[in-house]
């Protein structure tokens, strides 16, 4: 049997939020996605509201993940506790709250979600993604096991997906906001894409107003940044799973632009 898994990129402030709302059952039901995964952590543009967080789940959402602006709104901190649909990376430091990895009832039966972030260019210190994901693997029985590494270096990506190839089902890469063209199947079975991309303004510089990006680059005074208005976009991968041996049989980009598709 099949069982489809579908990968959204990060969610960018209000643009991303009306998308995700208006768009993610459509999607769903285009697709027949069966499990449906939204990276979160920039819904708020920086950081997540508990609010935003239902909002996320009631579109349709099964698994919620995050990065490295997990804890920029303070009120996540009891929420992350709270809701098991809700996932930090699994190689932040021990004592914060939440999970980095949990399993989840489908038709599929057990499947597993975790979270990593990478090291390179990461604002904090976070522990070895490389060694962390090793020990959750010896603690997770499932036969599909879903993998998000939300970094900056695609090299770092790419290493993990090939460390990983033929014992995970889909490992993807979020954080770029940029989406990648290298959806595939490797060698051993696991699905794998790079980078989602994301899911917000379509016209932006990763969500954000073009001008005030360029203004920061051109070393002007800078301004508070603030997310894009016009056409939004939403951009995923779509993780075609064979629910008896847990390997990829395909992976595909199933964007959604207000410019070129339908948006209900």
């Amino acid at each position: 049997m099949d069982f489809k898994v579908l990968a959204v990129g990060d969610v960018v402030g209000g643009p991303g939020m009306d998308r995700i709302c208006r768009s993610l059952r459509y999607l769903k039901r285009k697709t027949g996605a069966d499990f449906v995964i939204v990276n979160g952590e920039n819904a708020a543009v920086v950081g997540m509201t508990p609010q935003q967080g239902e909002e996320i789940l009631d579109a349709g959402a099964d698994v919620i993940t995050m990065g490295n602006h997990t804890w920029a709104k303070r009120d996540i901190v009891p929420y992350m506790d709270d809701c098991p649909q809700i996932l930090r990376p699994a190689n932040y430091a021990p004592q914060v709250p939440g999970r980095g990895w949990a399993t989840f009832d489908t038709k599929a039966g057990r499947v597993a979600v975790i979270d990593l972030i990478g090291r390179c260019n990461m604002d904090y210190g976070p522990d070895n993604p490389f060694l962390v994901v090793e020990k959750a693997l010896k603690e997770i029985d499932a036969k599909i096991i879903l993998v998000e590494i939300h970094a900056e270096a695609t090299s770092e990506k790419l290493a993990m997906g090939y460390m990983l190839d033929g014992r995970v089902s889909a490992l993807w890469g979020t954080h770029t906001h940029v989406p990648t063209a290298d959806a595939q199947v490797l060698p051993k079975g696991t699905g794998y894409v790079t980078d989602l991309g994301m899911t917000g303004p379509q016209h932006s510089v990763l969500g954000i107003q073009p001008r005030l990006s360029i203004a920061k680059f051109r070393g002007d005074l800078t301004e508070r940044y603030r997310w894009a208005d016009g056409p939004t976009k939403l951009e995923a991968v779509l993780f075609t799973i064979d629910s008896e041996t847990g390997r990829c049989r395909r992976a595909e980009r199933v964007d959604l632009h207000d410019e070129t598709a339908a948006q209900r």
